[in-house]
């Protein structure tokens, strides 16, 4: 199967992970992402349907829009990637425009300007709730057309939702499969980085979705596989799970020269599976950037 990139840009991005997750997930009628991220899971597997959810409104509606308006929004969107727009100032202008419009398709617009031309494909908003990523400052921000239309075509096949993932837990059905991108736990206490959408995502919330992914699979005959980094807490939280270590380079660090690979797991929850786990697999796929 041929891989596929997002269009967006995404801070902690799956399609250097494709291969592994594939290898891990369950067959089944429908794949439910309940932290779809730029969406390379759903652009890389191949379910009969799928309900693709995010906390993120400015996300959500932006894939709605790619979905329903292929054409138009790639016409539009195009008039945004030239050179007057890549310009520290005419940055800021947009961002400012971004963070004033009600106007769910101009904000969609510009969040894709945004992303393409703000500091290393972050999402970061404020605690008012304003996009706050710095200007990037790339030679030639790329305008992913070719990505879109591949966007446009899958989503034929999906449903875009902005809700809680308890929420979309509870919409699974047997016969489906979810696959969790959950904000990652920290590496250590200081390095907490969960402010992609205003509201965070904190131990309380790692320590639901864990539970819910166990009953999901031990009570509903639902499984689940679960993406995080490898550490003492998550091990404790998916105890019962099988998981698969990984190593995966990231590009968060400004430094280019001081990133390194990152520990991270697999946890895969399958009422299939005998219960009490205690074997760990240990894949070290080729080193990439994040998406």
């Amino acid at each position: 199967m041929k891989k596929h990139r997002a269009f967006l840009k995404w801070a902690g991005g799956k399609y250097s992970l494709i291969d592994p997750i594939r290898r891990l997930l369950p067959e089944g009628r429908k794949l439910i992402e309940p932290f779809v991220g730029a969406g390379s899971v759903f652009l890389n597997t191949d379910y009969e349907r799928y309900v693709l959810n995010d906390i993120n409104p400015d996300l959500i509606t932006l894939y709605q829009y790619v979905k329903r308006r292929p054409k138009t929004f790639i016409k539009d969107a195009r008039s945004f990637f030239c050179g007057r727009t890549n310009q520290a100032d005419a940055y800021y202008a947009m961002r400012q425009r971004f963070n004033l419009s009600r106007d769910p398709y101009e904000r969609s617009l510009l969040f894709l300007y945004l992303n393409r031309h703000g500091y290393n494909g972050l999402c970061r908003y404020n605690s008012k709730g304003g996009f706050n990523v710095p200007f990037g400052e790339y030679k030639k921000p790329y305008f992913p057309e070719a990505e879109l239309e591949v966007f446009a075509e899958k989503a034929k096949r999906a449903q875009f939702v902005c809700a809680s993932f308890e929420h979309i837990f509870r919409r699974a059905r047997q016969g489906d499969v979810i696959y969790c991108d959950p904000p990652y736990a920290p590496l250590t206490p200081t390095a907490n980085f969960t402010s992609y959408a205003t509201g965070g995502f904190g131990l309380t919330d790692q320590n639901e979705l864990a539970r819910r992914a166990k009953m999901a699979a031990e009570k509903r005959h639902i499984p689940v596989l679960i993406s995080n980094h490898d550490t003492k807490l998550t091990r404790a939280l998916y105890d019962t799970a099988e998981i698969t270590s990984l190593s995966v380079a990231r590009n968060i660090s400004q430094n280019g020269k001081t990133r390194k690979p990152v520990a991270e797991l697999l946890a895969l929850y399958d009422y299939r599976q005998a219960e009490g786990y205690d074997n760990v697999v240990t894949l070290t796929p080729k080193l990439a950037k994040a998406q």
